[in-house]
């Protein structure tokens, strides 16, 4: 009797203890800021009501803007979802740890009222990349597993990897966890370097595509 009386005692316990890790899991609307996206600028970059630039942090999506003036693969449709979900829309602004980047943008994440974020909707739709970056952890270890599914599905930017060629070995950096290309001179100044043999070996690793040659990459 008593050890049925124990284990009746444990199980609530467990259940506490898993409903409380869900509960902190969770973003709590009530301590984050609301504000309003007046604008959006690319995939993962607004413009708030106050005139400041938000870049959600933790991820990366291709660019539209580039030296050849040609996108990026599925940057306009980056651009075209971020904008669906936000421009002119009231949400909710949670900074990040890193409160700004190195071009004075706020750093941070947007959520919905049901508490999903504008970054998970677009790694899921395969079009966006998770990025480390200092003081975006939270996101990165939260968003790694949706991508892992979204590479699965080979959704989006993802679809391409079907067309990879084979035979090349992708250079990463241990330090940023950013992948080149080989022909990519950045890859070069790597000092801890990875090797992954496949773009998305790297992907699965917790690597992104480095900025410097992410048009080499993907130019198959």
């Amino acid at each position: 009797m008593k050890l049925k009386k124990f284990l009746h005692l444990f199980l609530l316990f467990l259940l506490f203890l898993f409903l409380s890790c869900e509960k902190g899991s969770q973003t709590s609307k009530e301590n984050l800021l609301k504000v309003k996206v007046v604008k959006v600028v690319d995939g993962d970059t607004v413009i708030l009501e106050n005139g400041e630039r938000l870049r959600y942090a933790g991820i990366d999506t291709p660019e539209i803007h580039t030296p050849t003036n040609n996108p990026q693969p599925f940057a306009l449709s980056a651009f075209e979802l971020n904008k669906k979900l936000t421009e002119g829309k009231i949400l909710y602004f949670e900074p990040s740890l890193r409160e700004r980047d190195k071009y004075g943008r706020l750093l941070g994440e947007l959520y919905f009222e049901n508490g999903t974020s504008v970054s998970e909707i677009l790694v899921k739709e395969g079009l966006a990349f998770v990025c480390f970056y200092p003081g975006s952890a939270k996101y990165y270890q939260k968003y790694l597993p949706l991508q892992k599914e979204a590479i699965k599905k080979r959704k989006g930017i993802f679809s391409l990897l079907e067309k990879e060629p084979k035979n090349l070995i992708y250079i990463g950096n241990e330090k940023s966890r950013r992948f080149h290309h080989p022909d990519c001179k950045e890859a070069k100044k790597i000092k801890r370097k990875v090797y992954f043999k496949s773009i998305e070996s790297a992907l699965l690793n917790g690597y992104c595509p480095s900025r410097e040659c992410i048009e080499l990459i993907f130019s198959f």
